[in-house]
């Protein structure tokens, strides 16, 4: 599409009841972002109130109309996914405007790539709108969803706002607080929506001029900058646990959904689809979380096991049916689950496809430990596309289905304490190892091969080995990010350094011919919060993992001042940490141990008095030799050293200096 060009859903699709929409940009830095904003407008052009404006602390519509499912991770960084059922939406809401901002002086011309994509309730693509120049604006409209008589229709807008948020905000009637708050905070008197469960969330903005010291400019106007409350989400810390009144430790608690009775992979499948299905529809917002990327709408659900369908001569029966009714019409998806690393069938997958085609279903998701690669939409299970009609073809992991039982128990909560309940108990029984269903578990056949290879030096570029055990560090990685993300609370995606729109095999098999050439598997994380990106490597030939992140150096101050900070923020790393210093023009500089520098922070500065450019901090530990997840496996090893690095080092580092906090910093310099 073109700025300004028009286009009518129901002309693309005929499964436009609910659709998605994806924001996506990329960086040149690898660390650029920005956060996605939907307003609903009536027939003035303004909101009803200030709860139509729906941003990252106000997800979710209560009718289900519009919902904000987060970044998914792509080739090059990720992308904002925003899910709308069209049906859901009130009929005096006229237009629904989709829009994305950036804070602290950040511009969009400084992202490349910024284009705007729409996709039908079965996940297929509709259309396309490519932002050329953004320019120095903060806020953009990137389209437009409008009604027409009876239908919906697009429109590519590529507005922008020098005013940011604030300006954008104004325009459509969102009521903007103008106070000296600092927006980081939450006034006593008036508590943020996330400390209190059942309060409706916060949609209003303030307006918070940045402290800083006098500089000639001041005499010019300055246009103030407006941003959502940002006060992160109170989660109570859990009480201790009360004494347990059994006699010994070998008394084991009662539990909802038991693992001791599991005897074959068969009783895992029914057992582990049973359980996780009848948690879905006791706990809607889990079953809302699991459902809502796959085009289902909000409604009430319904699931159901064993259910004979026929095909043919024989009757199939897939492991569990999922039904969503809103407003007199039925959502379907048939679920194929597989446990204890069991490969999906193609021939289970096609036959349910296409009794789902035959049936008028939805969709068809497919449930396993292995986890999809970026630019795949399941693992390895071929079907016949030309079959595939309008039925939509999902895969989860377990390990993704944990995660989010994970992020509600933990840190978003449920409702209530029965609801809590059931989902911890599920999460006990997807963490048990007689469960089936731990996630992705095993590094490949192709694993033993190819480390011998490089130990070796037999292992040439173009071995289709090396490509697997790509493949499966990639899938691995995801997994890790899962976890740790469940574990804070906060995003936690792959950065890839590609220009968006590369092809995944392409770099898959550049990262293969790396492999054989270095012997080194490395990838890096975007933890939300953290100074830099987290980086992982696996040396194959020396067996080491190493873990670490770049710090930048402040922009003002004096060098030993920082070194002396930075040792001060890391008291409790260990004691083997590796800290180098970075200096430019230069391929490294002064470097030590924590333990060594502690004493002596003057050692990390250059004799020569180089410019210092900033820190890169590092932890160094054995990698497993197995495939699988056993104690001295390789991929228990990758995910200990993730998360003993990220508590131990990234956690006790400032966060990135913008705003207020740099305001601080240059004032006291």
């Amino acid at each position: 599409m073109t700025m300004g060009s028009n286009v009518s859903l129901t002309a693309l699709s005929e499964n436009v009841g609910s659709a998605i929409v994806g924001l996506g940009w990329s960086s040149p830095t690898g660390e650029g972002d920005a956060d996605v904003s939907v307003l609903l407008l009536d027939g003035h052009g303004k909101v009803r109130s200030d709860a139509d404006f729906y941003f990252y602390n106000n997800p979710v519509a209560a009718d289900g109309s519009v919902q904000l499912l987060g970044k998914e991770p792509t080739g090059d960084g990720s992308e904002d996914r925003i899910s709308f059922d069209l049906t859901a939406v009130p009929a005096e809401v006229e237009r629904i405007v989709v829009a994305a901002s950036r804070y602290e002086g950040a511009r969009f011309g400084e992202l490349d790539d910024l284009k705007v994509t729409l996709a039908d309730a079965v996940g297929e693509s509709l259309l396309r709108f490519v932002i050329e120049d953004a320019g120095e604006v903060s806020a953009i409209i990137f389209g437009e969803l409008y009604r027409r008589g009876e239908e919906w229709k697009f429109r590519a807008v590529g507005q922008g706002y020098e005013s940011g948020l604030a300006g954008l905000a104004t325009d459509f009637g969102v009521d903007i607080e103008d106070d000296e708050a600092d927006p980081g905070t939450v006034d006593a008197e008036e508590p943020a929506t996330a400390l209190v469960p059942d309060a409706q969330p916060r949609t209003t903005l303030e307006a918070v001029p940045a402290p800083r010291p006098p500089t000639d400019e001041d005499a010019a106007p300055k246009k103030r900058t407006a941003r959502p409350r940002t006060a992160k989400k109170k989660v109570t810390p859990p009480r201790a646990p009360v004494k347990s009144l059994a006699e010994n430790e070998s008394w084991k608690q009662a539990r909802l959904f038991p693992v001791s009775a599991l005897k074959s992979d068969r009783d895992r499948e029914m057992r582990s689809t049973s359980v996780l299905l009848s948690v879905m529809a006791q706990v809607p917002r889990f079953g809302r979380r699991i459902t809502a990327p796959f085009g289902a709408p909000s409604g009430r659900m319904e699931t159901f096991t064993e259910v004979s369908l026929p095909h043919g001569d024989t009757p199939r029966r897939p492991d569990g049916v999922i039904r969503v009714e809103r407003a007199g019409k039925l959502w379907t998806a048939l679920v194929e689950t597989k446990t204890n690393g069991n490969p999906l069938k193609s021939d289970q997958v096609q036959a349910y496809m296409d009794i789902a085609a035959r049936r008028g279903y939805e969709a068809v998701i497919t449930l396993s430990n292995d986890v999809a690669l970026e630019g795949s939409p399941l693992v390895d299970v071929k079907i016949d596309r030309r079959r595939k009609h309008q039925v939509g073809l999902w895969h989860l992991s377990w390990a993704e289905v944990a995660h989010q039982a994970q992020m509600l128990i933990r840190h978003e909560g449920v409702g209530n304490a029965a609801r809590t309940w059931l989902l911890q108990d599920l999460l006990h029984y997807l963490q048990h190892d007689n469960s089936g269903c731990h996630g992705f578990q095993n590094m490949g056949a192709a694993w033993v091969p190819v480390r011998n290879g490089i130990n070796d030096e037999t292992l040439c570029q173009g071995d289709p080995r090396a490509l697997e055990v790509v493949e499966s560090w990639e899938r691995l990685i995801r997994q890790v990010c899962l976890r740790l993300g469940g574990e804070l609370g906060q995003k936690v995606l792959p950065a890839q350094r590609t220009r968006r729109g590369t092809d995944p095999g392409a770099r898959r098999a550049r990262l293969a011919d790396q492999l054989c050439t270095e012997g080194r598997l490395q990838a890096e994380l975007r933890v939300e919060g953290a100074p830099g990106l987290l980086s992982v490597s696996a040396d194959l030939r020396t067996a080491k993992l190493r873990t670490s992140v770049e710090i930048p150096a402040p922009e003002q101050g004096y060098p030993l001042t920082w070194a002396k900070r930075l040792i001060r923020r890391l008291a409790e790393a260990p004691a083997d940490l590796h800290v180098e210093t970075l200096v430019e023009g230069q391929t490294g500089g002064p470097r030590g141990t924590l333990e060594r520098l502690r004493p002596e922070p003057a050692d990390l500065l250059p004799r020569d008095g180089a410019r210092i450019t900033g820190f890169r901090l590092s932890l160094f530990k054995g990698m497993g030799h197995g495939r699988g997840n056993a104690e001295s496996g390789f991929i228990r090893s990758v995910d200990d050293a993730v998360h003993r690095f990220y508590t131990s080092v990234v956690a006790h580092l400032d966060p990135p200096a913008s705003g207020r906090t740099a305001a601080k910093e240059r004032a006291t310099a």
